[in-house]
């Protein structure tokens, strides 16, 4: 997740995108996405087990801004909001 100015980024895990998408959008849970404006979905994986998508989060959470950047605009190019296409 990014704000509309794509300057701040989020890293989280769930087991239903969409609706926690819904939820960051909405600004309905507070915390990090909330108090930081965070509504866009620019970069998403799926996995079929929640021990592998745990373990990536934390990769991709211990790397640096440079690489979680490289990996949206490997996948979105123009940091486009990817929540319609869920």
């Amino acid at each position: 997740m990014t704000n509309k100015w794509d300057t701040t980024l989020y890293i989280g895990v769930t087991n239903n995108l969409k609706r926690r998408t819904y939820e960051h959008k909405g600004k309905l849970v507070p915390g990090f996405t909330k108090q930081y404006g965070l509504c866009k979905l620019v970069y998403y994986e799926v996995f079929d087990t929640i021990n592998n998508a745990i373990t990536r989060e934390k990769q991709i959470k211990a790397g640096s801004r440079q690489k979680k950047m490289k990996l949206v605009e490997n996948m979105n190019p123009q940091w486009r909001d990817l929540y319609d296409e869920l």
